[in-house]
């Protein structure tokens, strides 16, 4: 197994957010023993020359092999963190994106090559299970409660729409 470390330098990323219904599309992030200890919506580096709203585009062909769309305008967050005792530090362009809903219709997880040619895996997860004490956290740290956040009740997470009742 190939342990990951972050890059020491600030990096650009554009991700991803998913949605079917109230759960987000997001990748497993594994410990250095393989055990899964969050997720984190796809996506990946931008890179020179590219924009933010391109990257997102383009690791979502590389990754997944479909196209997708984005909705509205990102948001951004800047996340200084720690990887199994090394720092990261990292400028997120945080996107909605939309695929046909036919796409990974009967899927529950999703198998898929990193560029590194690892494998990874992606799933939808409900928001209420993520960052709980017996649940995987969500990364960037931050990003729920930024979800959350202006949303009153029955607002669908990622969007300003309103469920029906």
């Amino acid at each position: 197994m190939t342990s990951w470390r972050p890059a020491p330098r600030i990096r650009l990323k554009a991700l991803g957010l998913h949605w079917r219904g109230d759960r987000l599309l997001a990748a497993e992030v594994l410990d250095d023993a393989g055990r899964v200890k969050g997720v984190r919506p796809l996506g990946g580096s931008v890179e020179f020359g590219e924009t933010a709203e391109a990257a997102v585009l383009r690791e979502f062909r590389e990754e997944l092999g479909i196209t997708v769309e984005t909705t509205g305008i990102p948001f951004f967050m800047e996340n200084i963190y720690s990887h199994d005792g090394t720092a990261g530090h990292e400028i997120l362009a945080i996107f909605d994106v939309v695929f046909d809903a036919d796409i990974f219709a009967d899927a529950t997880r999703i198998e898929f090559p990193e560029g590194d040619g690892t494998t990874c895996f992606a799933a939808w997860f409900a928001l209420d299970t993520l960052d709980a004490p017996d649940g995987p956290q969500l990364y960037p740290h931050g990003l729920k409660a930024h979800l959350l956040k202006d949303r009153g009740p029955g607002a669908l997470p990622g969007t300003n729409r309103i469920l029906p009742d």
